[in-house]
């Protein structure tokens, strides 16, 4: 399991079942284990405002995916 946090403000935005070692793209809404996030329309939004993703039905899409420049972090349960 991962945390998926906001870049700009550091809170937690889903708590996700990860299956792969390739970077998240999309999250699989049955995968989410705890949904923090605010869903405004189809976007998916931080409690900061920061949209993160894109609510696709069955998925999520997350806009920039996980890399050093986007708006959403991982981070393992224990190594918070």
């Amino acid at each position: 399991m991962i945390i998926i946090k906001c870049a700009k403000c550091n809170g937690k935005i889903f708590k996700y079942i990860k299956i792969g070692k390739c970077r998240l793209l999309h999250c699989w809404k049955d995968r989410i284990a705890e949904d923090l996030s605010v869903h405004n329309g189809n976007n998916i939004e931080c409690n900061c405002g920061v949209i993160i993703g894109i609510d696709k039905g069955k998925e999520s899409d997350i806009l920039s995916g996980i890399n050093s420049n986007s708006a959403i972090s991982t981070a393992k349960p224990n190594q918070q």
